[in-house]
This record gives structure tokens, C-alpha cells and sequence, in this order.
């Protein structure tokens, strides 16, 4: 009995090879097409989702784990800004401008009672015009005083609290000045002052402001 030839085994072994390419192919096709977009990718996005919401759950755990020492340096923050304010606690610049004014009268009266050496010739809100961090609230002053009270007038004003500033501080000496004790000029030399007196509401008290 004859024996194949050498080059039909060779060509018996390439279409085995050429088959075996053409299976993978196909299994490769078949992969693409049915299992991957419909299997493969929505297990993927179902293990990112999981992944996700385990990473987000340990968040949360870690942030209900510092709600007690939160809460407590809260307090404490609120505790030393209530021993010492600084910004006004009314609501809104209408109810700050009240107060501001309130203040103004409550220490010129101290510095003088009975207006006898320093009186308020006018006192007005002003807008004070510009953006900032945190609202400001603005009130024009102008008084007519001695210089001892004057001095005590300024040092009440920007060392109480809230937190109140002098700005634009403009003082002229006078010769001879209205005395609103005695009801007649003075020759004692007067000062005529005018400066603004203003303070900062709370951010959550803060108004909104026109772009």
C-alpha cells in the first residue's frame, strides 16, 4: 500500500491550521457581537456602580464617626465668638443701622451727659458703594465736642463690642462753638468732627447684592 506524499500531509496540516483560525475567528465575532456589549460591559458598569456606592457608604461612616468631635468644635468655635463678637448680630442693614445709631447716642451721652460738651449734629446711613466679603453697614456722623470727649467717644466706639471702625475721621478746631449745655456759644475751643462709623453683619445675615 502506497504511503501519501510529503506535500499532501502538508497541505492536510494547513487547513487544520486555517480551520482552527476560522473557529477562533468566529468565536472572536461571536464574543464581540453577543457576549461583550451584552454581558460583559453591563457587568463591568454593575461592579464600577458597586465599587462606587461601597467607596461613598465608607465615607459616610467615616464622616458619622466625627460627628460627635464636629459637633463639639462647632460648640466651642460658637462659644468664643459669642464671648467676643465681632460682626453685628441684627438680621438685616436696616435693623444694623437702628442699632449703630442707638450706639452713637448711648456713648456720646456717656462721654457728656446731658450733651453738656459734646452733642450729634447729624447722623445718616450711608451706602457704602462697594462689593464686599461681608455686608457693610455705614452711618455719617457728625458732633460737636471737646477734645476729652471726643477721645472718649472714639475709644468707646472702637473698642466695645460688636466690632465698630472710624473712617474718614475729619476734625476742624473752633475758635468759638455752640455749647448745646449752656444754649450759647463757647470761646473754650470747640471741635467739629465728622468721620463714618461703620460695622460688618454676619454672613448669615448678609444681604444679597446686585451683580
Amino acid at each position: 500500500m502506497a504511503r501519501p506524499t510529503r506535500p499532501a500531509e502538508d497541505a492536510g496540516k494547513r487547513d487544520r491550521w486555517l480551520a482552527l483560525g476560522l473557529l477562533l475567528a468566529l468565536l472572536a465575532v461571536a464574543y464581540a457581537v453577543l457576549i461583550h456589549p451584552w454581558w460583559t460591559v453591563p457587568m463591568l458598569e454593575a461592579g464600577a456602580r458597586v465599587e462606587s456606592l461601597q467607596e461613598r457608604e465608607l465615607r459616610q461612616r467615616m464622616q458619622l464617626q466625627q460627628a460627635p468631635q464636629v459637633a463639639q468644635r462647632l460648640a466651642e468655635v460658637s462659644a468664643q465668638q459669642g464671648a467676643r463678637p465681632g460682626f453685628l448680630p441684627q438680621s438685616n442693614p436696616q435693623l444694623a443701622t437702628a442699632a449703630l445709631i442707638q450706639r452713637l447716642e448711648t456713648v456720646v451721652a456717656q462721654a457728656s451727659p446731658g450733651n453738656r460738651s459734646c452733642a450729634i449734629t447729624n447722623r445718616s446711613p450711608l451706602d457704602p458703594g462697594t462689593r464686599e466679603r461681608y455686608a457693610r453697614v455705614v452711618v455719617q456722623v457728625r458732633l460737636r465736642c471737646g477734645t476729652r470727649q471726643l477721645a472718649t467717644v472714639l475709644h468707646s466706639l472702637e473698642s466695645g463690642a460688636p466690632r465698630l471702625f472710624v473712617d474718614n475721621l475729619n476734625i476742624l478746631a473752633q475758635r468759638m462753638y455752640f455749647d448745646p449745655g449752656r444754649g450759647a456759644p463757647s470761646a473754650n475751643g470747640g471741635l467739629d468732627v465728622s468721620f463714618d462709623l461703620y460695622g460688618y453683619l454676619a454672613p448669615s445675615a448678609e444681604t444679597p447684592r446686585a451683580p
